[in-house]
């Protein structure tokens, strides 16, 4: 892990469609020190260390989704793609190889890219099983209050440590 993480806060709010979070979705740009054998393995087994389990090795999907009970994060082990946070109008950011994104409940994000430009490690927050919501009608308020009963997490999936910006 790089001593010298860079973080960005973003914060997505409720656009009547996507529900936002009140707490910023975190971005660690180049956070991770990515080895050349088994990439997808190691990314995994430092989200663990810090009690981020139930872990994935996908590419990120090019619509519009969002998981209601529970948080998640995304590490960036090989290639590149622009992720939009939110809605259509939401912030675009550019996510590569060594970066970090922790995505708080509720908050919707998709590829810009091609789904598989990217090499992601996807995990949660004490090995929590996830939703899929993409803004369908119907689907809140009972995802809104999936996400209201969403803990914050006991740590930060890179540091192990309290995420300050999510303290209740």
């Amino acid at each position: 892990m790089n001593n010298e993480l860079e973080k960005q806060e973003l914060l997505i709010g409720d656009d009547g469609v996507f529900p936002g979070n009140r707490l910023p979705a975190l971005l660690y740009k180049g956070a991770l020190d990515i080895p050349f054998l088994f990439p997808a393995t190691h990314v995994s087994k430092l989200f663990a260390a810090n009690g981020w389990s139930n872990s994935w090795d996908a590419g990120i999907f090019t619509y519009h989704h969002y998981h209601s009970v529970t948080h998640e994060v995304l590490g960036i082990y090989s290639g590149k793609a622009r992720v939009q946070l939110g809605n259509d109008a939401g912030p675009v950011i550019l996510l590569e190889k060594g970066d970090v994104l922790i995505i708080p409940a509720g908050v919707a994000h998709k590829n810009l890219d091609e789904e598989n430009d990217v090499g992601v490690v996807g995990a949660y927050p004490d090995g929590k099983d996830y939703d899929m919501n993409y803004g369908k009608p119907g689907e809140r308020p009972g995802t809104d209050k999936h996400i209201a009963a969403v803990p914050s997490p006991k740590t930060d999936p890179l540091t192990g440590e309290v995420i300050k910006q999510w303290k209740n």
